[in-house]
């Protein structure tokens, strides 16, 4: 498959898309000056390429009663369990984020809980999948930087 080449008017949909995924089509027309057809038909061929995958929505965990955050290292018996332990992660909805890692953790998790109590049933629930030797946990006191925006503008600044 060919490399997919952005020109400069892809990167500036692109950049109007990541600061608002929602901003319409006409919009991003009228401030670059082409049709909302040339929009639509860009984006499209984006996603085909796979440089857009969807758009997102960004919640405010704390205000629906999730505020506490954990992360959580997790040792395997066995390398060879790391399938079928992410499997069984994946079926715990308040894990929101798990990585297959090198160096100390075999799975490294992002947890979202209500409070301590209710982080603590997560955590166990972790600890119960078969083929998991053992966690540990580090509290969140403060999510000081989350942002993916930065990177991307980054990322399409230096094309």
């Amino acid at each position: 498959m060919a490399k997919f080449r952005l020109d400069e008017t892809d990167h500036q949909i692109l950049n109007m898309l990541i600061d608002n995924t929602r901003t319409p089509f006409t919009d991003i027309a009228k401030k670059l000056m082409i049709s909302a057809g040339t929009v639509h038909v860009r984006v499209k061929k984006m996603e085909e390429a796979g440089i857009i995958l969807g758009s997102s929505l960004t919640l405010n965990y704390e205000k629906l009663g999730y505020a506490f955050i954990a992360y959580v290292g997790i040792f395997l018996q066995n390398t060879s369990q790391t399938k079928f332990v992410l499997e069984r992660i994946n079926e715990i909805p308040f894990v929101t984020v798990a990585h297959v890692t090198t160096g100390k953790f075999n799975v490294f998790c992002k947890i979202r809980a209500r409070d301590t109590q209710h982080a603590k049933e997560i955590i166990f629930k972790l600890d119960d999948i078969d083929g998991v030797y053992r966690t540990e946990t580090m509290i969140s006191l403060e999510e000081s930087i989350n942002d993916k925006k930065r990177l991307m503008h980054s990322i399409f600044e230096n094309l």
